[in-house]
């Protein structure tokens, strides 16, 4: 938490700067597309990445999908974790947000700027009306993220269970799966320290979606999980912590 505050205070002057410019944007998608605006997303989350101190080690780009939409299913770890993903996807993404999350200032015009989708947890109609608009959009061709697991607190390198119905969206967008492992990715704003600070992501081999096409959506999160532990499992902690 230290190191948030920490990048939060020194980074007083570029909020100041970018959540009008975010605002600006995320109002004239005529004007700005998905890759000018995700260019911006990515200078945020470097100079936050700089200013806290964290190296993010990537691995596995080359496998992700060269054409059309597809959706990443990550476990979950904290604050850090989307920005991380951010730095080391080239390509264009959004992902689904808890909706009282995504109202906090800097996140909501984030989300805005990415043109995500909020999520009311306590809303079931307009859960729905969110995996088809998210479905249909992938069909088209935008990538997406998802943590099934939904909060992160003190999960660190372990996973909680995954929602089954998230993986109702892949199998609506006809489109392949991305399993993301993320390690270490809960150090950044945990904890007390400011020293230097790695964490590691991966992604793994698509999952194509005639493989999945007449399975149930809980046979396809099993299977995920058991895609992302396995690999969590052979990670090893880079540095002192």
């Amino acid at each position: 938490m230290l190191r948030f505050v920490f990048v939060i205070i020194s980074c007083i002057f570029l909020i100041m700067y970018y959540v009008p410019k975010m605002s600006h944007y995320a109002r004239h998608p005529e004007k700005y597309d998905d890759y000018t605006c995700y260019k911006m997303a990515r200078v945020m989350c470097e100079h936050i990445r700089k200013r806290g101190r964290i190296v993010t080690i990537a691995s596995g780009m080359e496998k992700l999908p060269k054409d059309g939409g597809y959706i990443m299913y990550a476990n979950h770890q904290g604050k850090y974790d989307a920005l991380g993903l951010i730095l080391s996807h080239d390509n264009p993404f959004t992902f689904v947000m808890d909706a009282k999350r995504s109202k906090m200032f800097i996140a909501d015009q984030f989300c805005d700027l990415l043109r995500a989708k909020r999520l009311d947890k306590e809303d079931i109609r307009q859960q729905v009306q969110v995996i088809n608009e998210v479905a249909t959009e992938i069909a088209a061709g935008r990538r997406y993220l998802l943590f099934p697991e939904g909060g992160y607190d003190h999960n660190h390198n372990t996973l909680n269970e995954f929602s089954a119905g998230s993986f109702k969206i892949a199998q609506k967008a006809k489109c392949p799966i991305v399993p993301v492992v993320l390690f270490d990715s809960f150090k950044p704003f945990e904890g007390k320290s400011l020293k230097k600070v790695i964490t590691q992501l991966a992604f793994l081999d698509p999952i194509p979606y005639e493989s999945i096409a007449q399975m149930k959506t809980s046979e396809i999160r099993d299977m995920v999980v058991e895609l992302i532990d396995d690999k969590l499992k052979s990670m090893t902690t880079m540095n002192d912590w």
